[in-house]
């Protein structure tokens, strides 16, 4: 019997596939736990419906976020952090506090989106990477500077 996959099942398929499977299985576990749906000519013509739908937000959301990525590019903040001797910070500078200085230039970033692979603990120009999509990513440049006292 063809089913078509409603969600990913291990050792058979990924969501949207359609495979062959024995009758008891489709009819006693996967159609009733709705993981599966009868392979039909109505649901194929759905499935490839909803494919088309997800295809063309994923590339909205793509061109959206490569819009949002010349602006972060393009940026460069600077935030002012107390030191101790030879330019160690008290503390570190984390993606919470880049996102709040991007955001007091008028650009919102997720603090969840910025990574880093350790707190900044020094003085100094350092560039962190901004992951908006999958395949698209961003760098701002950050700059840390000593309070004044």
């Amino acid at each position: 019997m063809q089913v078509i996959l409603r969600e990913d099942i291990d050792k058979l398929g990924k969501i949207g596939d359609t495979v062959k499977v024995k009758e008891g299985y489709a009819r006693n576990f996967l159609i009733p736990l709705k993981k599966a749906l009868e392979a039909t000519p109505k649901n194929m013509k759905a499935l490839e419906h909803a494919r088309k739908m997800v295809n063309d937000r994923i590339r909205q959301l793509k061109k959206e976020a490569s819009a949002v990525a010349d602006t972060i590019n393009n940026l460069s903040v600077t935030i002012t952090a107390k030191t101790g001797e030879e330019g160690k910070l008290f503390g570190s500078v984390t993606s919470m506090d880049i996102a709040e200085a991007a955001k007091a230039q008028g650009v919102a970033i997720d603090k969840k989106k910025i990574h880093l692979d350790e707190p900044i603990k020094r003085l100094g120009d350092h560039t962190v990477t901004v992951k908006l999509h999958s395949d698209v990513t961003a760098d701002i440049k950050v700059s840390v500077v000593a309070e004044e006292e």
